[in-house]
């Protein structure tokens, strides 16, 4: 199968500050390994394009994307302890959420795997807040543009980054229409995510701790898709692609493999609906690097 890969020049830009775990080098190690031969005519290649504002306005306030805005045009801002704009902030932005949801559309009318590889990352931001280094919330961008598209019911987002995804959640939790998956360490930023959290049965939350056997993360993220997915087939499936959650990264301890992606990857493509994945955190370069070949590779 061939493989579709999104993404554009301006996502290397920006910047949160000197020293920030969040940084271009992380999709520059992403594009130097699938640039390496073995990948030679096996990915297409796409420009990833600016999101628009119906695309926008369908997940976040104007005056919360215009303040975003304004902070970048100005040269940049602190915005919280974690997360800040430089000049390109903007740009990059415009161009992670537009990735996504162009990812979403090629899944979509190709029937074949997509990766959106973009920054900033997106599965903190809330309708009206930027949080965890993410401006514009990219997967549910990327949902919600799914959704418009004709014969489009049902959507799966998954989310295997180490970090609750609480701006997903929060954006979905009242749509019968998405079904929301989250694998996280718990206790962990930002401290939500809990099991009970159901939203209108759409919400599935695995909060875990740090530190045990990847058998026991992964026996539990199947055991959710199943669930999920039982009686209800998604038309896409999208994936917040995280690989902090593999051993040693960094920022948490989680334990995850690089050949568990793999697995996990299979066992989406099971469920039956194209499967489009768009980049979140992961904080060691060669963990990164690995676990989106993984990613793809199983796509494939």
């Amino acid at each position: 199968m061939q493989l579709h890969v999104v993404t554009h020049p301006q996502c290397l830009e920006h910047s949160a500050g000197f020293g920030h775990p969040e940084r271009p080098e992380r999709l520059t190690a992403i594009l130097d390994r699938l640039h390496e031969p073995q990948w030679a005519g096996r990915i297409t290649w796409h420009e990833a394009p600016e999101a628009t504002e119906p695309q926008l306005f369908r997940v976040h306030l104007s005056g919360y994307l215009d303040f975003i805005r304004e902070s970048s045009e100005r040269g940049g801002a602190r915005l919280d302890p974690d997360t800040a704009t430089n000049r390109e902030s903007w740009q990059a932005a415009l161009r992670a959420a537009g990735g996504a949801a162009h990812a979403a559309r090629l899944a979509l009318s190709e029937q074949a795997g997509t990766f959106a590889a973009v920054r900033p990352p997106g599965h903190h931001a809330l309708a009206d807040r930027a949080m965890g280094f993410c401006l514009i919330n990219n997967v549910v961008v990327a949902a919600r543009d799914g959704l418009a598209q004709e014969g489009v019911e049902r959507i799966l987002i998954v989310d295997w980054d180490v970090h609750h995804g609480n701006g997903t959640q929060a954006l979905v939790e009242r749509d019968p229409s998405i079904r929301y998956i989250s694998l996280h360490q718990w206790p962990h930023y930002p401290g939500t995510g809990a099991e009970q959290e159901r939203g209108v049965g759409n919400i599935w939350n695995i909060p875990r701790p740090g530190g045990l056997l990847p058998e026991e993360y992964m026996h539990d993220l199947c055991a959710a898709i199943d669930e999920a997915t039982d009686g209800w087939c998604p038309d896409l499936i999208l994936v917040s692609a995280g690989f902090d959650s593999m051993s040693l990264d960094p920022l948490a301890g989680f334990t995850l493999r690089v050949e568990d992606y793999t697995v996990l990857t299979e066992k989406l493509r099971s469920c039956g609906g194209p499967v489009a994945g768009v980049l979140e955190g992961g904080y060691s370069l060669e963990n990164l690097s690995s676990g989106v070949a993984a990613f793809l590779e199983a796509l494939s």
